[in-house]
């Protein structure tokens, strides 16, 4: 399979994710599963039901960071040698003629991806329109919403 670039921080967050569900989480369904088992016929005891489709859901999730992880490209911005230019894991500030407004976005693996928190996909139309670019290029970028041409105002790694 191809490896999927991933942040470093992301990285962080999918082990303490991993971690927590390992540690706290399956243990306190393994419990409630007891608890429910404990209470007689298991054929209408909705808390055991509950509590095994609780687990079914932990464990999904446990086995999907583990793939990540496994298939992750963990990239640390901060040693790559760019050149100045827009890569995976830069934040970039652009100014965006149509709205007349400045953002700021850093470009991360799908998984990280938020907008609300100004992270975009690699794989997101205005990345793969920045990536390559310096400070001072202009990209035009097709959208959902339209056209948006941005001007890239500062490159950072970080």
């Amino acid at each position: 399979m191809n490896k999927v670039p991933l942040t470093q921080r992301g990285a962080e967050l999918l082990r303490e994710e991993l971690n927590q569900l390992k540690t706290v989480a399956r243990p306190q369904v393994i419990q409630a599963i007891a608890e429910a088992r404990a209470h007689g016929d298991l054929k209408e005891n909705a808390e055991y039901h509950a509590a095994r489709e609780q687990q079914g859901f932990i464990e999904g999730r446990i086995k999907e960071i583990e793939s990540k992880l496994s298939l992750a490209q963990i990239i640390d911005v901060k040693t790559l040698n760019a050149g100045g230019k827009v890569v995976f894991g830069a934040t970039i500030e652009v100014y965006e003629e149509e709205s007349e407004e400045e953002h700021i976005f850093q470009i991360v693996g799908d998984d990280e991806a938020d907008i609300k928190r100004g992270l975009i996909s690699v794989n997101s139309p205005i990345a793969r329109a920045l990536i390559g670019k310096s400070k001072g290029d202009e990209a035009m970028v097709t959208t959902p919403k339209g056209a948006r041409h941005l001007e890239i105002l500062e490159i950072r790694y970080e």
